[in-house]
């Protein structure tokens, strides 16, 4: 049996939420990496408006409503972000969304230790529909023993839950992550990261879009 795409008799037909993997340019990892670190001792701490259970938690980028828990700023070159309005777009287009309107919310870091995690959750900016990310910055020599059931390897894990379900769908995904991937979906599906045991460090970062659009105007778009 043939599953030629190009086979009259035969087209592939998608229903549900898309995550989208990108590697991260040199230039912007880099970038990004050098301030991090270089500019860590001013970075407002991100905990108050995020649920990980991970100490160091810092934001590099945040352009919503001033509160108690964040105010306004901007650590990042506008080289980088627009790369980031880039691959939104690129996301976007991807999926067949037409007329929309994009506005960064906010980009922070995480750098997990062992035993720190982020339990399963979703995101939201301004608006509650958006883009969230994850791009892996710096990832640790080993994540450590595994328990039990060493043959199939969950420390450190990034899983990402998709709000589809029924008979042979695809409900989550756990890919082998690598330093400068960057993962991109929307708001609301639900995703976390295990925890790892060692030592090292495991740094990522996650920005958000918030996507203004009409779903009944794209609704059908092909």
């Amino acid at each position: 049996m043939t599953l030629d795409p190009n086979q009259s008799d035969f087209k592939f037909i998608f229903l549900g939420q898309s995550v989208l993997r990108y590697q991260v340019p040199l230039d912007v990892y880099n970038t990004i990496n050098h301030i991090y670190e270089t500019k860590y001792p001013t970075l407002p701490p991100a905990n108050k408006q995020l649920v990980g259970k991970i100490e160091k938690e810092h934001s590099l980028f945040f352009n919503g409503t001033d509160s108690d828990k964040m105010t306004r700023h901007n650590y990042l070159p506008n080289n980088v972000l627009e790369w980031f309005t880039q691959k939104f777009k690129h996301y976007l287009e991807f999926n067949k969304v037409r007329q929309y309107n994009l506005r960064l919310n906010s980009v922070w870091v995480n750098t997990m230790f062992e035993h720190e995690y982020n339990p399963v959750h979703v995101h939201q900016g301004t608006l509650f529909t958006g883009l969230s990310s994850v791009m892996i910055l710096k990832l640790p020599e080993s994540y450590g023993v595994e328990y039990s059931a060493a043959e199939q390897p969950q420390n450190g894990k990034l899983q990402i839950l998709g709000a589809t379900n029924g008979h042979f769908a695809n409900v989550d995904y756990q890919p082998e992550i690598r330093e400068r991937d960057f993962f991109v979906f929307p708001y609301d599906m639900r995703h976390c990261v295990y925890p790892f045991n060692g030592p090292g460090y495991r740094r990522t970062l996650a920005a958000n879009m918030d996507v203004q659009y009409d779903p009944i105007r794209n609704r059908g778009v092909s």
